[in-house]
């Protein structure tokens, strides 16, 4: 959403489209959480060789349809590279035992994680996130400022409750019927390295 924010000087107009857009492209590469996460609809690479000509076109012939366009891509070309700025794909990040952040489709591989933020719902996630709200919380108005400050709650707990999420999904994805399981992605299914060790002792 914050990249809509110059629009608020330069084109008002098509500033509450361009909210939306960001939003909803931020979104999108998530959607793929439990059916390929990080590869099915995270595209490193496509999104960001779209979104320059999808900004081009935006800059040259402002209409709704061309801002929104480009701000979606933009939107989740982002989404993908602060991807590969954080952690692994693996239930508990925060061990640093998967080499695997996204799926780059244009190589067919696996980008590494870099680590720059421990992991997602992290301390220095949530300072990341309400570092970007703040000028969104000042600037907007109504409900798209309830709605950055929802976003932002929302992560505080998730912060809170990260670790205890992880224990919780592991448990539960144990307890799934053996029909469904083949549809879980096997992260849930791996057992924290200390009870394996206390399985194997």
């Amino acid at each position: 959403m914050a990249l809509a924010l110059p629009l608020l000087v330069v084109a008002p107009e098509f500033a509450p489209l361009a909210l939306s857009a960001g939003l909803i492209g931020g979104i999108f590469p998530d959607l793929d959480m439990y059916a390929g996460h990080r590869k099915t609809l995270h595209f490193p690479v496509y999104y960001s060789v779209l979104a320059v000509p999808a900004t081009g076109v935006a800059a040259l012939v402002p209409t709704g349809a061309t801002v929104a366009v480009a701000v979606f891509l933009l939107a989740a070309a982002i989404h993908c590279a602060t991807d590969v700025l954080g952690s692994g794909l693996e239930l508990r990040p925060w061990e640093g035992t998967s080499d695997r952040a996204v799926y780059d489709h244009y190589r067919r591989t696996w980008i590494p994680p870099r680590r720059l933020v421990r992991y997602d719902g992290s301390p220095t996630d949530l300072m990341l996130s309400v570092t970007v709200a703040l000028p969104l919380l000042y600037t907007l108005e109504g409900e798209f400022r309830w709605l950055v400050f929802g976003i932002v709650v929302v992560g505080a707990v998730y912060t809170a409750l990260r670790r205890r999420l992880a224990d919780l999904a592991a448990v539960v994805a144990r307890r799934i019927p053996t029909g469904i399981r083949p549809y879980v992605p096997k992260r849930y299914l791996e057992e924290p390295e200390s009870e394996t060790s206390t399985t194997r002792s």
